[in-house]
């Protein structure tokens, strides 16, 4: 099994195929991102939304440069922080809003009101709720893959505790056994819930956890979207050419709590500050004007144009229905009809009928 460990500078050849017009998408797509997510932080306070919002606030480079590297054809199975990604690949905002503000239109009718969702005609495999299971499902499709010898490659992502689980580390360890073409990101956020990653793994550099699985395995400074986008073209183009997994940890942060219940008191403000610095798009956006791949007036239109068309979204999206109250009986099994009979795992408990019944 072949090895290799390594840290991208950023400084690849790769990164001469990121022009203007490619910077300034890529700056449109996290600005669409963070956008779309401090609108929803807006719903949740005004009851919008029931349940949970995760925001990737902070981490919004790592995945729109990353999903930027695939082609079509390609599969991506994202992580709760990666709507960047989702929106790359072709997912219209409108959806990601239906969804969390659970409206009838949306694609799982009202039933799920965050990311797990599939659509496969723009290669999406929604994330499953347990935390580092989707690498082992994505698996299967990248075996699917390889076995028809499909030029096709997948990508999917895992945050530093996702990492930790014993699905993680099987799913690891089938696509190094076997040999697939499949890029998974472990975006090191330094932060599990409440937890810093220094207590989840006994490790100074996350990257000696991804190299024990004997594929190439690289870090790069995931707030960096040419390094990013740089580790993840020379990953996809080798799985795509039968050169097998390979394991990227993007360092970057978690700004916010785990989701809106979460104040983050646990973490030192001048933590935050430091990172505050880092922000990928406020880099990015130096980038832009330093190198001349765009103007202040520019920048300035595209923010406008990004909040103005956020707005319609979000007035359109509120004006649609919520579901119908028979929806909920409606495809949730693969027999979708009214009149299915109900599966064995939803009938009376032995001994317990009449309680049920309401007798």
């Amino acid at each position: 099994m072949r090895s290799a460990r390594a840290t991208n500078s950023g400084q690849d050849t790769t990164l001469s195929e990121l022009g203007s017009s490619d910077l300034q998408a890529i700056y449109r797509f996290m600005l669409l991102t963070r956008g779309v997510e401090e609108r929803l932080e807006v719903l949740f306070k005004q009851g919008h939304i029931v349940g949970g919002l995760y925001r990737s606030l902070g981490q919004e480079g790592t995945a729109v440069a990353s999903a930027r590297a695939l082609a079509d054809g390609d599969w991506l199975a994202p992580s709760i922080r990666d709507m960047g990604a989702l929106f790359v690949r072709g997912l219209d905002v409108r959806d990601m809003l239906r969804q969390y503000t659970a409206r009838g239109t949306s694609l799982c009718a009202g039933k799920d009101n965050t990311t797990h969702f599939t659509v496969p005609a723009l290669g999406l495999l929604g994330p499953v709720s347990p935390l580092g299971t989707q690498l082992c499902v994505l698996n299967g499709v990248a075996l699917a893959f390889k076995q028809r010898g499909e030029p096709r490659v997948c990508m999917t992502y895992q945050g530093d505790g996702a990492s930790r689980t014993g699905s993680s580390h099987e799913g690891f360890c089938l696509a190094a056994a076997l040999d697939l073409p499949i890029v998974t990101f472990l975006e090191h956020n330094h932060w599990a819930f409440g937890t810093a990653s220094r207590r989840e793994a006994v490790v100074d550099d996350w990257l000696d956890a991804a190299a024990m699985y004997g594929v190439p395995a690289e870090s790069v400074d995931g707030n960096d979207v040419r390094a990013v986008y740089a580790a993840s073209r020379t990953a996809v183009d080798r799985a795509r050419e039968g050169g097998g997994p390979t394991i990227i940890v993007a360092e970057t942060y978690r700004m916010l709590g785990h989701a809106q219940h979460d104040a983050q008191k646990y973490v030192a403000r001048e933590e935050l500050d430091e990172w505050r610095r880092r922000d990928p798009i406020l880099r990015l956006e130096r980038v832009l004007l330093d190198e001349e791949h765009a103007t202040h007036v520019q920048l300035e239109e595209l923010r406008a144009a990004v909040s103005d068309e956020l707005d319609a979204a979000v007035s359109d999206v509120l004006a649609e229905p919520e579901p119908e109250p028979i929806e909920a009986r409606t495809r949730v099994y693969a027999d979708a009809t009214l009149d299915a009979p109900v599966p064995w795992t939803r009938g009376p408990v032995p001994g317990y009928e009449r309680l049920e019944s309401g007798t």
